[in-house]
């Protein structure tokens, strides 16, 4: 079969301007956008003292740093929350990748659960801290636990025990003492302790001879003072 000149011109111009459109309209690729993993904890706190509300509970997700070290000095925002329970500098701190508060105190014999959602499960370390209130400066809780090879519904159990900020003098005074026992000052600027953090020496109580003392023998407390789990949901 024989094709003309004209034919042949036709077909070729045909074919490039095919060839040409095909060009102009390109797909462009993009990289598929990979969704953000995130890793989530519940931390549930039980209040194992007779007579000792804990202030609002505040817990971080860190991979760095500690809320306190004993024989250090309390920082001023463990000082704040261990002298008038206000935790919202300690929430706030430097380091926390991510943080939650309780929204009221924790009455003896009754618990309460936080959550924490990072995005980081390398190193990642949990911590909380909350004051026993009827004491002048003492507080509880966890410091950078290690919560990175949990297993999502793996759990872990810690009990805690009783620390002195050492930022106020135990006293037991009338007015220095924010809980229901007293309902005194909260935190004072002032350092009159060996400000260094320890452990607590316990209450002495107006029942066991501190005369001057607002609290009574309900509020002494042994140790441990709070039991806390930990569980990684997600």
């Amino acid at each position: 079969m024989r094709f003309s000149k004209s034919l042949i011109i036709l077909a070729l111009s045909a074919s490039l301007a095919a060839c040409g459109d095909s060009d102009n309209n390109e797909v462009e690729v993009t990289d598929p956008v990979m969704p953000v993993m995130s890793y989530e904890f519940t931390v549930q706190v039980t209040n194992l003292t007779n007579a000792q509300p804990l202030s609002p509970i505040a817990a971080i997700a860190h991979s760095e740093g500690m809320l306190w070290q004993i024989g250090e000095p309390a920082s001023a925002a463990l000082e704040l929350m261990a002298e008038g329970g206000d935790n919202s500098e300690l929430l706030a701190t430097d380091f926390a990748m991510a943080s939650s508060s309780a929204e009221s105190p924790l009455p003896p014999g009754e618990q309460v659960t936080l959550m924490l959602s990072t995005e980081q499960l390398d190193s990642l370390k949990i911590s909380l801290a909350t004051m026993l209130v009827n004491t002048n400066d003492a507080f509880t809780g966890l410091n950078a636990i290690d919560v990175s090879s949990l297993a999502v519904n793996e759990s872990l159990s810690r009990t805690s025990f009783a620390y002195d900020a050492g930022t106020e003098a135990n006293s037991e005074a009338q007015g220095t003492i924010p809980g229901p026992a007293d309902s005194g000052e909260g935190y004072n600027e002032m350092r009159d302790d060996i400000n260094r953090v320890a452990m607590h020496p316990g209450v002495v109580s107006q029942d066991d001879g501190l005369t001057n003392s607002v609290l009574t023998s309900q509020h002494k407390f042994d140790n441990p003072v709070a039991r806390i789990t930990i569980t990684r949901t997600q």
